[in-house]
């Protein structure tokens, strides 16, 4: 089945005879279109795409057309859709209740008079976005093989002179230039003390002897990748390798517990359990994973409080970390798609230590 027919396939057992929306990533998920400032909706017998001047003419040549209606408005949205839901006969619409604007709401609740409007649309969506198809996972696949690359060019052209901010360019510039329509992310290059930020934001300084942390992605047709790789700058003491050495411990239990029917709140305790055990007992601050596609966060997650067990069809992340405020953090990262009989590790780089060295 297609998104599309997923989508309606969803909305009859919901009873919705109508799905407006708004967000631009969930447009983009529905028709394959990138755009903004329209909407798209959905009913049992029409699809609609609606735009305007400005993104008109590739929409006719993008794959949304002929399979949606694509259509610029004279009048305000909320108008169109209260004709086109009339005309169907509609008497229920759901909009994304996670995504759009009170105002938004109100907008659509006065324009069809005599249709409840209402939320649903979110629940639905995210629940479709969840399980990835064989072209989600090819370009999220493409999109790791990317950051892969950029991670093998940046330990291979890094000096220590450089700045975190020098870095995390680096790191962007390479996957632009080998073919990512964009970063994920905001991307993540920490040094020193700042390694212990779990999302330390790069400084125009000078590399700091330590760890050095980079998290970071590409995206490709709209799907993410994401990989946190943490390297040494300098000499890597005894403290520093055995801390490295927990974290790799943690993840890699954790990737070999991975299949569809573990527990997700399970697989974050076992990659507590090493942490802790080792002595580093409430220095792992954040879950072990998410879900990950359109957006760089999505569900399911791996954490304490997620009490689900992990369906196969998802990409996931396993990132356990240890932080210890003030001296230097560490985190490793890979993305998994959930299998039938296990998990399958879209990245290939090492997770080997590695140090730059640095003269005193």
């Amino acid at each position: 089945m297609s998104k599309l027919q997923k989508l309606r396939a969803a909305m009859a057992e919901k009873g919705f005879d109508a799905v407006i929306i708004t967000s631009e990533v969930n447009q983009r998920y529905i028709t394959g279109f990138n755009f903004q400032d329209g909407l798209v909706l959905v009913t049992a017998n029409r699809a609609v795409l609606i735009t305007d001047f400005r993104y008109i003419e590739a929409a006719k040549a993008s794959k949304a057309a002929g399979i949606f209606e694509i259509i610029t408005p004279d009048k305000r949205h909320s108008a169109v859709v209260a004709e086109i839901v009339k005309d169907c006969g509609g008497k229920v619409a759901a909009v994304e209740e996670a995504k759009i604007s009170l105002s938004g709401y109100e907008a659509f609740k006065a324009a069809l008079e005599g249709c409840e409007v209402k939320g649903g649309a979110s629940a639905i969506i995210d629940g479709l976005r969840e399980f990835k198809d064989a072209e989600e996972i090819a370009s999220t696949a493409k999109a790791q093989d990317i950051a892969d690359a950029a991670f093998k060019h940046i330990i291979e052209f890094i000096r220590p002179d450089m700045t975190e901010i020098d870095v995390a360019l680096e790191l962007e510039f390479f996957m632009r230039a080998h073919g990512a329509e964009s970063t994920a992310f905001d991307t993540i290059a920490v040094s020193g003390k700042a390694s212990s930020l779990p999302h330390g934001e790069p400084r125009n300084v000078q590399l700091e002897k330590g760890f050095l942390t980079m998290d970071y992605g590409a995206k490709i047709d709209g799907y993410c990748s994401d990989m946190t790789r943490t390297i040494v700058i300098g000499k890597a003491d005894a403290e520093m390798k055995r801390l490295y050495n927990t974290v790799l411990e943690a993840q890699l239990a954790a990737l070999a517990a991975a299949k569809p029917g573990a527990l997700c709140r399970e697989m974050d305790k076992i990659a507590r359990d090493i942490i802790d055990n080792a002595g580093y007992k409430g220095t792992f601050g954040h879950s072990l994973g998410h879900s990950l596609g359109m957006e760089i966060h999505e569900g399911p997650n791996f954490a304490w409080s997620y009490d689900k067990p992990i369906p196969a069809g998802v990409v996931m992340s396993v990132e356990p970390g240890i932080y210890l405020g003030g001296k230097y953090g560490v985190r490793i990262e890979d993305i998994v798609l959930i299998t039938e009989d296990g998990c399958e590790v879209l990245n290939n780089f090492t997770k080997d230590l590695i140090v730059v060295p640095m003269e005193d």
